[in-house]
C-alpha cells in the first residue's frame, strides 16, 4: 500500500514526466493573455511547442531515437486531426498561418506529449512490463483502433469490440513501477484507463483554454463528454504500443 511519502514521490514523479505536457499548457494559457502584433495566436502556441521540444533536447530529457518516435506520433495525430475536423467532430475556430486544411500544426505536439510521457514515466518509474503479447497481435489491434477512429463515421463503431478484445490480448500483461524502494504492479489494462481517464482531465482544460472547440462549446465552455474517455483510453493503447515495441527492438524495455 502507499503510505503518504510514498504517495507524494509518485506525484512528484509523475509531475516531472508531464514536463512536456505542461509546456504546453503554459503555451495555451500565456497565448489567451499575451498576443504578439501580426502573429495569430496559432501560430505564437506553435512557435512554442517548438521551443519547447528543442528545451528538451537540449536539456537531454529526451534523446534523438525517442524524438523520431514522438514526431511520429506528431503526423499520426495531424493525419487524424484533419479527418476529424473534416467530418465536423471538433474545430479550430481562429485563423492561422500554420493552419492545414482547417488544422494548425501545434495540434500534432498535443498528440506527441503523450508519447513523450510514457517515455519519461517508463525511465523515471523504472517500469518493466511482463508476458508482452506477440507484436501480431498488439501492434496488429493498434492499427484496428487508428482505423476505427476514422471508419466508425460511415460504419458501426468497433471501438466495444476492439477493447473486448484487448482485454483478451493483453489479459496477462502487467506492469511493475518503482516509487523508491517500493515497487508496484498492475495490469497493464488498468493503466491504459488511468491514463486515458487523465488526459481526458486535461482535454477539459485545454478546451477551456481554447485549444480546440467541440460543437457544443461553440457559444460557452462546458465539460467534455464523459464519452470521451473512452477515445482516449484507445488512443493510449496505441501510444504505449509504439513506444514498448520501439524500446524492445532497441532492447531499452525489459519484458
Amino acid at each position: 500500500m502507499f503510505c503518504m511519502k510514498t504517495l507524494f514521490h509518485f506525484a512528484y514523479l509523475q509531475a516531472i514526466s508531464c514536463l512536456f505536457p505542461v509546456m504546453i499548457f503554459t503555451a495555451l494559457a500565456l497565448s489567451k493573455i499575451v498576443s504578439i502584433p501580426f502573429l495569430p495566436r496559432y501560430d505564437v502556441i506553435l512557435l512554442l511547442c517548438l521551443i519547447a521540444q528543442l528545451l528538451m533536447l537540449m536539456l537531454r530529457l529526451e534523446t534523438l531515437t525517442e524524438l523520431k518516435v514522438i514526431c511520429l506520433f506528431h503526423v499520426i495525430g495531424i493525419g487524424l486531426e484533419i479527418y476529424k475536423v473534416h467530418m465536423g467532430s471538433w474545430s479550430y475556430p481562429e485563423e492561422a498561418y500554420s493552419k492545414i486544411f482547417g488544422v494548425p500544426l501545434y495540434s500534432g505536439f498535443m498528440y506527441a506529449s503523450v508519447a513523450s510521457y510514457i517515455y519519461q514515466a517508463l525511465t523515471r518509474l523504472r517500469v518493466k512490463v511482463n508476458a508482452w503479447p506477440h507484436p501480431y497481435l498488439s501492434i496488429g489491434i493498434s492499427l484496428c483502433i487508428y482505423l476505427n477512429f476514422f471508419t466508425h463515421h460511415w460504419i458501426y463503431d468497433l471501438r466495444w469490440w476492439l477493447t473486448l478484445l484487448l482485454v483478451v490480448v493483453f489479459r496477462k500483461t502487467t506492469v511493475s513501477f518503482q516509487v523508491g524502494s517500493s515497487t508496484f504492479r498492475m495490469p497493464l489494462v488498468i493503466s491504459f484507463l488511468l491514463i486515458g481517464f487523465f488526459i481526458w482531465v486535461a482535454e477539459n482544460v485545454t478546451t477551456f483554454l481554447g485549444a480546440w472547440q467541440y460543437p457544443n462549446q461553440q457559444h460557452a465552455w462546458s465539460l467534455v463528454h464523459l464519452g470521451k474517455i473512452s477515445s482516449w483510453f484507445l488512443l493510449v493503447v496505441i501510444s504505449i504500443v509504439l513506444v514498448i515495441e520501439q524500446r524492445k527492438q532497441k532492447n531499452v524495455q525489459p519484458i
